[in-house]
């Protein structure tokens, strides 16, 4: 019965109560459970798993089924409820696997690092299937999680120093080695590649960038001069967290963890802890999504830790907002006002910072400032029981930010996300009218790019005005909308 995902002797078998409680809240039937575990499957490439209604209710019972399929449940509850669900939590067991293969723990050593990196691009070329790459990989959070990205902060007896060498002077290049040139065009390709991604979404060159990685890791296996590795320890570092924060934005969130992980690692590497507490942020963002605020926090304050003396004012009023995000939807209004507060003060103190700033960072302008600090009164709102004072006090920053963003041709995806935000306050003022102008406005913008989460949270802010002014014009109007502009179709990976 292993075609079936059946697991060993159920002599003493008992409920799954955990299991069953989450089967409940998420509306599914066994039969359409069972649909959608076999056709996850077959993304696997798993094709001898046959599920039907009878094993899920044996699952129901106490069985527990073999790998992939806890995994596999463990990815749909997740997405179902927008939330890390682990397999743990969901009441099963996950069949033991090797630190390498799974999860985060992986060796913070350069050799180790390459080939990882090296394996997984290549594999999420070849294989991936909604960020499924094998079995193997799955979400983490939690201590699991959080541990051992604090070994970032760890000095490895051979580590490198924080970036301060002199540039290469190998114009021509040598048999083997990088030239100068050559290393500008990785740079420069990197700089396109994160432009690209901010104008049209992370729907559209995400193997691209994939592929780009795949390549560096082929120049660091090759014997390379120390101040030439460094470089491309970081270039790969960059395209590691780009390839990670385009997963993320399509939904593919284990993928998307991982690169993280792996882009930290090479962060390490290459010395940059400015780099490495960007990384984190990234990281910090998606446990924010997947309504973890606790460990979106402790990355964050790893972030902060970690380059203290070295970041510049602009990455701090970065990791400021981000902190102000963590502490929103956890719900402590006095911490998250203090968080903003930094934020601004440290983003005017940019002004008059003299050292060029690297590209990954230039994100982070006016408009993103005034657009993550709104949003940080905006979940303060929800997480006070949909307070319209908080709502009031997200208004006039979401406002400026979406002004900001109307002028910039560029940064397409985060309009769009702060038109959704407008939409979203205005909810919260109970004035519905407005809000479908600002949702329709995002709908027009959301067709210009490929982003998961663009079009999930649209239809999760109309989904909101249906529920609550369904009978209203404005709002039909809208939902028929955005059934025409923005169909259910297959994403892009």
């Amino acid at each position: 019965m292993g075609g079936n995902g059946g697991g060993g002797t159920n002599a003493d078998k008992r409920p799954n109560e955990l299991l069953s409680s989450w089967f409940m809240r998420s509306g599914w039937s066994k039969g359409e459970l069972a649909r959608q575990v076999n056709r996850r499957a077959r993304q696997l490439g798993a094709n001898h798993i046959s599920t039907d209604t009878s094993r899920v209710r044996r699952w129901l019972d106490g069985e527990n089924p073999r790998e992939p399929i806890p995994r596999i449940l463990s990815e749909l509850f997740s997405e179902r409820f927008g939330c890390v669900v682990s397999v743990e939590d969901l009441g099963l067991r996950a069949a033991r696997q090797t630190p390498s293969a799974s999860g985060v723990d992986l060796p913070w050593t350069g050799p180790q690092t390459v080939s990882l990196l090296s394996e997984f691009s290549r594999s999420d070329l070849m294989l991936a299937r909604r960020g499924f790459l094998g079995t193997s990989l799955a979400l983490s959070a939690g201590p699991s999680l959080v541990e051992p990205m604090q070994r970032w902060l760890v000095p490895t007896p051979s580590g490198p120093q924080p970036l301060r060498e002199p540039e290469p002077t190998l114009d021509h290049g040598s048999p083997g080695h990088l030239s100068r040139p050559e290393l500008d065009l990785l740079e420069s390709t990197t700089r396109m590649f994160r432009k690209w991604d901010a104008q049209c979404g992370g729907g559209l060159r995400r193997k691209a960038v994939v592929g780009q990685l795949h390549e560096v890791t082929d120049l660091l296996q090759e014997p390379q001069p120390e101040v030439i590795g460094r470089k491309l320890f970081k270039v790969a570092a960059e395209l590691a967290e780009l390839a990670g924060w385009m997963s993320y934005d399509i939904g593919l969130q284990p993928t998307a963890q991982k690169y993280f992980v792996l882009g930290l690692h090479a962060a390490k590497e290459a010395g940059d802890r400015p780099l490495g507490s960007f990384i984190l942020s990234s990281m910090s963002r998606q446990m924010i999504h997947l309504g973890r605020p606790d460990d979106a926090l402790e990355l964050i304050h790893l972030a902060q830790y970690g380059s203290r003396d070295c970041a510049s004012p602009r990455t701090q009023a970065m990791l400021y907002a981000m902190e102000g995000r963590a502490y929103a939807n956890m719900g402590q209004p006095g911490k998250c006002k203090r968080a903003v507060r930094m934020a601004e003060h440290t983003f005017a103190e940019a002004e008059d910072w003299d050292e060029p700033e690297p590209d990954w960072i230039g994100f982070f302008n006016e408009a993103e400032l005034y657009g993550e600090n709104s949003h940080s009164f905006r979940d303060l709102a929800y997480n006070a029981g949909r307070s319209p004072a908080y709502a009031s006090m997200a208004e006039p920053l979401m406002q400026r930010a979406v002004e900001l963003f109307a002028k910039d041709s560029v940064h397409q995806r985060s309009y769009a996300l702060n038109l959704i935000g407008m939409a979203t306050v205005h909810l919260l003022q109970r004035e519905p009218e407005r809000s479908t102008e600002y949702a329709a406005q995002a709908m027009r913008v959301a067709k210009k790019v490929r982003s998961e989460r663009v079009t999930t949270r649209i239809r999760k802010t109309v989904d909101s005005a249906v529920r609550d002014y369904g009978d209203l014009g404005a709002v039909i109007d809208l939902a028929e909308q955005l059934a025409i502009e923005l169909p259910e179709t297959a994403e892009a990976v």
